[in-house]
């Protein structure tokens, strides 16, 4: 596998999406800094959700520098839920991350899913003939990168000017 993690978040507003972060693992130890950097004292971790207008802009531009490789995947609206939808993105990105020859995937934990989400990803992974395909759930605030993913989310899905911050570093959007 490549030298590359990739950081996946997802969100719900408006369309269902994935997004997916690749760094370089030479870029981690930098990228951790800048993120620690932008992380206010006291702040456990980075969430656009909680941040106001100018700090929004701040941390956008701060990972706009790391330009970090990002492909958004899209939930079809067509499918019943967003369980369905986290699955046929999962499984999108899997088989990307395999044709690609990209490292790990670092997914935000979160409990609810979990369970299920090992088995997407084993199944996907077993379906791309990469069977060994590593994974693992982390929590953003012992994980700081997971911050990146959350915030291209955010933005993308917010749309206009948050949507227009984060375009460049776009490589591909895929509909799951």
């Amino acid at each position: 596998m490549s030298g590359e993690l990739v950081f996946v978040d997802e969100t719900k507003a408006r369309d269902y999406l994935v997004v997916a972060v690749a760094i370089a693992t030479s870029d981690i130890r930098a990228a951790r800094s800048v993120i620690r950097q932008l992380t206010l004292p006291g702040q456990p971790r980075l969430h656009m959700k909680k941040e106001n207008e100018s700090r929004k802009r701040q941390i956008l531009d701060g990972i706009v520098r790391l330009q970090p490789s990002v492909t958004v995947y899209r939930g079809d609206a067509l499918l019943r839920t967003d369980l369905a939808r986290r699955e046929r993105c999962l499984r999108a990105l899997v088989a990307d991350c395999v044709r690609d020859q990209r490292g790990a995937l670092l997914l935000e934990r979160d409990e609810t899913i979990v369970s299920r989400d090992r088995q997407w990803l084993i199944e996907a992974s077993r379906d791309a003939g990469a069977p060994g395909f590593s994974y693992r759930h982390e929590s953003a605030s012992s994980e700081p990168l997971l911050a990146i993913p959350d915030a291209l989310a955010w933005a993308w899905a917010r749309g206009g000017d948050w949507r227009r911050r984060c375009t460049g570093l776009i490589t591909g959007i895929v509909d799951a």
